[in-house]
């Protein structure tokens, strides 16, 4: 079986209401997790359980490089914080194909936010947690 390795760099925007941001450049760490729920359909009689796909309840979870002010990572996260919002990620540039998926998480809660995570010597960064939201990936160059 052939094996590759990848250098992750990933794209990220943000956008809620009108509002798009490039959150790249302060992006350190991007992981999507996508859930499908689990719901049984075993019926009696059966001998192992059996199941079949439910809502999706995703999670997507960045760890940013912290800047405070007027459009700085926290003025930003903390306007989204609470509210729906769409993220737009792909692991390695704008340009999808089927070696850089652009995956898009519409509809996705922000639930949690570290608008302040500081430790001597360190740069502060702010971890940002997406709930929720349905998601759609594309392979296709726009």
């Amino acid at each position: 079986m052939a094996t590759t390795t990848f250098l992750g760099n990933a794209t990220i925007n943000l956008t809620v209401g009108a509002t798009t941001t490039d959150l790249t450049d302060n992006c350190s760490k991007c992981e999507i997790s996508l859930t499908k729920e689990a719901l049984e359909t075993t019926a009696f009689g059966g001998t192992a359980r059996v199941f079949t796909s439910g809502l999706e309840n995703n999670e997507v979870t960045l760890t940013l490089f912290n800047s405070y002010g007027a459009g700085e990572i926290e003025a930003i996260l903390y306007s989204a914080w609470g509210t729906a919002a769409t993220l737009v990620i792909s692991p390695s540039g704008t340009t999808e194909s089927a070696s850089n998926p652009e995956y898009t998480i519409t509809n996705c809660y922000l639930e949690k936010i570290t608008p302040i995570n500081s430790a001597v010597g360190e740069l502060s960064v702010v971890e940002a947690v997406f709930k929720g939201g349905s998601s759609a990936r594309d392979i296709t160059a726009p």
